[in-house]
């Protein structure tokens, strides 16, 4: 395929995706250079490449995927998450940049010394991950209800060379034992059910990590209600949630006793991360 092949091509490319994707040349140029093989600097600077048949089919593919809604994060098995090139897929939920508020807010309220941090429902280990690339010096037990998801997050550790998380699967609490934590981090399901706001992409996404109860409050209330037991004290608990969902938090926080509750907004300047502060 000559250059002015793959002009034509990834042209024809980004029509399709116009009217299902907000970023629909980056798409196809990053769809392209996954079947090529190639830097998409060279698709931007127009240098001349080859693709065999087989490579046009799977593009064709690909695009007709993302045409139909598909996100872009799982068709090329990867999403840039804290700088980290992450794998993902259809069994965990895409990391967003929202996120990063919530690792920020826990490396805040990180100790220099060694302690324990857990992270709930880690799914491709995105925050713990992250939280183990800044701090060393300590030791994070994820946790996830999914072997699926658990999979995808030790593929992950392995290939950043992580070797301070430890992950475990169950429910929440439950692979915690009797330990007790320092940090207790997680970004749980959030959604309502029948909630208009879910994007098309969403669908694609594992529904058990997005909703969570006619209010979406269900993970988010147990997490409040069984966190201060295994915190140390004076432990810190932080959550991500949804924009409008601030004061329940409070609120959830409050009855499960903890004090000192600050939330944190978005670049948006919504709230979209809250902590806690386990009483004495």
């Amino acid at each position: 395929m000559t250059l002015p092949d793959t002009a034509a091509l990834l042209y024809q490319a980004t029509s399709q995706l116009n009217k299902t994707s907000d970023t629909p040349a980056l798409d196809a140029e990053l769809l392209f250079c996954a079947i090529s093989g190639i830097d998409r600097s060279a698709v931007t600077t127009g240098r001349s490449m080859t693709l065999t048949n087989r490579q046009r089919e799977v593009f064709s593919t690909l695009i007709k995927r993302r045409t139909a809604g598909e996100p872009i994060a799982y068709l090329l098995r990867r999403k840039e998450f804290w700088s980290q090139d992450l794998l993902v897929s259809p069994e965990v939920l895409i990391p967003r940049p929202e996120t990063e508020l919530l690792v920020e807010q826990a490396l805040e309220h990180l100790p220099e010394q060694p302690c324990n941090v857990a992270d709930l429902g880690t799914g491709s280990g995105a925050i713990a991950l992250a939280i183990a690339t800044e701090r060393p010096n300590v030791q994070v037990t994820a946790t996830d209800i999914s072997q699926s998801a658990l999979e995808v997050a030790m593929k992950n550790a392995a290939r950043l060379g992580v070797r301070n998380v430890t992950f475990r699967q169950g429910d929440w609490f439950a692979p915690l034992a009797d330990q007790h934590y320092r940090l207790i981090v997680s970004n749980p399901p959030y959604v309502r059910v029948g909630d208009p706001r879910l994007e098309a992409g969403t669908l694609y996404e594992p529904v058990d990590a997005l909703i969570s109860g006619y209010d979406g409050l269900d993970a988010l209330r147990m997490i409040c209600a069984a966190a201060r037991r295994y915190l140390n004290s004076q432990g810190v608990l932080v959550l991500e949630h949804a924009c409008d969902q601030k004061n329940a938090v409070h609120k959830l926080l409050s009855q499960g006793g903890f004090e000192t509750i600050v939330s944190s907004t978005d670049l948006a300047g919504k709230p979209r991360v809250t902590w806690g502060r386990r009483q004495k």
